[in-house]
């Protein structure tokens, strides 16, 4: 029940931090959070991850929703036979982020993006992301140190 928890308050806080950027950095110039370091800029990603299938919304939402079906199913296995505290977190992390960017793509057509590293050429990233690759990070964590098995 904590993670199912987590899930939906990681969804509310991507979806308030995106209404945030909307409201207040659409149509600005960037803001400097940390200079040279990290700063505040809106974009509108028609695309995934570094913009692959860039404008392709219908099959993003596809795909979305089957790997969401997956890990949905993962995370309840893992769940009922009471996987690592590490696995559960992971999925619950993935499926948060995959919720919030998908339902930016239903509802816009876009996602909506607004953090980006000034030290380095890296995508504009958002909330959502940061819980996806998180979660990924622990996956692999557990795949390799905790011999967990998919």
């Amino acid at each position: 029940m904590l993670y199912f928890a987590l899930t939906c308050v990681l969804i509310v806080l991507d979806q308030w931090m995106k209404a945030w950027a909307i409201d207040n950095l659409m149509g600005q110039p960037i803001r400097t959070l940390i200079p040279g370091i990290l700063g505040l800029r809106y974009i509108e990603n028609t695309g995934a991850a570094f913009s692959i299938l860039s404008g392709k919304q219908l099959v993003l939402i596809l795909i979305t929703f089957i790997i969401l079906g997956a890990i949905f199913g993962l995370f309840i296995r893992a769940v009922k036979n009471h996987e690592h505290f590490i696995v559960q977190l992971s999925y619950s992390l993935i499926m948060a982020g995959a919720i919030g960017n998908f339902i930016d793509r239903v509802r816009f057509n876009y996602v909506v993006d607004f953090f980006e590293f000034k030290f380095i050429n890296f995508p504009i990233f958002n909330v959502a992301d940061v819980a996806i690759v998180s979660g990924v990070i622990l996956l692999a964590i557990a795949t390799l140190f905790l011999d967990y098995n998919l």
